[in-house]
């Protein structure tokens, strides 16, 4: 077939392939997001399997451009091409979640086959290779979505060099020009729209404008693609399966990633920022469920031991602090830091937390339910306390508003998630703390949640170094075991001159009574074994933009889990 050279007829065509180019642009930008943000939820180590993901995928695109020379047909190829990529994109993360469950819930199967007690649960040989097998499938899909994705540019530079029958000067321009539009659309359609959506649906919606751009290119240039017929049912097939995902895709996937807990999940939602997770325990002989909340797979605190880290992060500032008027709390966005500080009747606490979906959770409202009703009473409805003020915001910049406003605390305290990420490793910085410091009153106090000493110790480290640069005379680093966790650590300062431990030890008894702590306990939480502290010197402070304290963790967190060894 010829077509028309009216140049009327030509530049319908263009816009028709520029704007395919464009929407497949968004869509793979989308694919990269979503299995990025899935990976990264699945396997734990959210930021850097973020990162590798969008490597390996540029990387497996730069391969598929080379790989799309070796297509005879750019017409039947594209129209193929699209109809596999939304094939893949809106299955992919069923079979993620299904692949790494099934390794989870194997050893589980066997021991209960065979009547084996907890501690024999299988494990290593070929059950450890299943299950390693499965966590390098995010990876998998990545690299294959990508290498496909590779294609889609040269193949449609080709059609469009066919289209107008000459070679085109600036070809490769436009469709660039196309992309770069396309892909920077896709990442504001993730952001507004995406993220506070099941990740199945996301996979759907995306899947359909691929399949949708796909179509309008079969149905446009079918003279020109051999087998016609066949792509319009393997688009039908498409179709099929991405209104079978989009109708029960979120239940198979919440199915299969409630597998991945022990206990068993009542509670599964989203805000734009993270994931959450609530489990629930039944045992024998205790009234109440245990209940346990995570973030993004990891867990925040159980029920069973949260009064231990929560009296271990606020008692020991809420004593020290001489006025105990003004309470700042960065972070805590479940209320359980601002429950216990209420118990030394300061006159107001001022918190700052980036997600409302989350404080949201946890904050008393009309006809709640029964799990919501359980957090609620965990935290002692103390969002509904009328001397407790939220701002919801970056911490980061936050903080510049109350500094512009003159205000001054008793005590601040830093209950942040550890520094897993980079924008998280900006909040233990050196300029951060410095700027916390003048919100102090001279005599106030400021305790920084500060990770495991056990498990991450460099990094719990760095934080009470960079401190200690920030400011204040006085600062000390105290530990104390908590069930759900390990050994857990927290820094405390104070501009001061008098020693920390020194004017706890004045205290007989804890000045508000607490179930679990006492002030013996407490004061032992400082001690540490003789050569902990003895590599404090070659640790490095955490500059702002150094990323210091985030390396720290990631490596530490990354041998934990095996991930690699120095």
């Amino acid at each position: 077939m010829k077509f028309d050279p009216g140049r009327r007829r030509l530049l319908g065509h263009d816009i028709v392939l520029i704007t395919i180019m464009a929407i497949l642009a968004g869509c793979g930008l989308i694919y990269e997001y979503l299995l990025s943000h899935y990976a990264g939820r699945i396997l734990g180590v959210v930021e850097s399997t973020i990162y590798i993901m969008i490597g390996l995928m540029i990387v497996s695109m730069g391969l598929g451009s080379f790989a799309a020379k070796a297509l005879v047909n750019p017409f039947t190829s594209f129209a193929w091409l699209e109809s596999i990529i939304a094939l893949l994109g809106v299955t992919c993360i069923l079979i993620i979640a299904a692949a790494v469950s099934v390794g989870v819930l194997l050893p589980r199967i066997i021991a209960e086959t065979f009547n084996l007690p907890p501690d024999l649960m299988p494990e290593g040989g070929l059950i450890a290779a299943m299950q390693k097998l499965a966590y390098y499938t995010p990876y998998f899909f990545g690299a294959l979505i990508g290498f496909l994705i590779g294609m889609e540019i040269p193949l449609i530079a080709r059609v469009r060099e066919a289209v107008y029958g000459e070679h085109l000067e600036h070809n490769t321009g436009t469709i660039y020009g196309a992309d770069y539009i396309g892909a920077g659309l896709g990442a504001a359609v993730w952001v507004l729209l995406m993220l506070s959506i099941d990740i199945t649906r996301a996979a759907v919606y995306t899947a359909l404008a691929n399949l949708l751009a796909g179509l309008v290119f079969l149905y446009l240039y079918r003279d020109r693609i051999a087998r016609v017929g066949a792509l319009f049912s393997m688009h039908g097939f498409v179709l099929a399966i991405a209104l079978l995902v989009f109708k029960y895709g979120a239940d198979w996937s919440a199915n299969m990633s409630n597998l991945l807990f022990a206990d068993e999940v009542i509670y599964a939602g989203a805000s734009n920022y993270q994931h959450f997770t609530i489990t629930e325990r039944h045992i024998a002989n205790r009234a109440e469920p245990l209940y346990g909340f995570f973030i993004n797979g990891r867990l925040q605190f159980s029920s069973q031991d949260e009064h231990i880290y929560h009296a271990m992060l606020t008692y020991p500032a809420m004593m020290l602090a001489p006025d105990k008027a003004r309470v700042l709390i960065i972070g805590g966005g479940d209320g359980l830091a601002v429950r216990d500080v209420l118990r030394f009747s300061p006159a107001s606490i001022t918190l700052i937390d980036l997600d409302a979906e989350l404080v949201k959770l946890f904050t008393h409202s009309p006809a709640m339910p029964y799990f919501k009703r359980q957090l609620v009473t965990l935290n002692e409805q103390a969002f509904s306390d009328k001397r407790v003020q939220v701002v919801h915001g970056d911490a980061f910049v936050a903080v510049d508003a109350l500094l512009a406003a003159g205000e001054l605390f008793d005590a601040v305290i830093v209950d942040l998630p550890d520094p897993s990420h980079p924008d998280l490793n900006r909040l233990y910085s050196d300029h951060f703390y410095a700027r916390l410091s003048q919100l102090l009153a001279f005599s106030g106090t400021m305790v920084v949640q500060s990770t495991s000493p056990y498990h991450a110790k460099d990094a719990f480290i760095s934080i009470g170094k960079t401190i200690h640069s920030a400011g204040f005379n006085q600062v000390a680093q105290y530990r104390q075991n908590i069930p759900s966790f390990g050994e857990w650590g927290w820094s405390i300062a104070s501009r001061e001159r008098l020693p920390i431990r020194q004017r706890l030890a004045r205290f007989d008894q804890l000045p508000v009574p607490h179930q679990w702590l006492t002030r013996d306990l407490l004061i032992a939480a400082f001690e540490f074994p003789a050569n902990f502290f003895e590599s404090k010197a070659e640790i490095a402070v955490n500059r702002l933009g150094s990323r210091q304290v985030y390396y720290y963790h990631d490596q530490a967190w990354r041998e934990e889990l095996g991930i690699y060894k120095d």
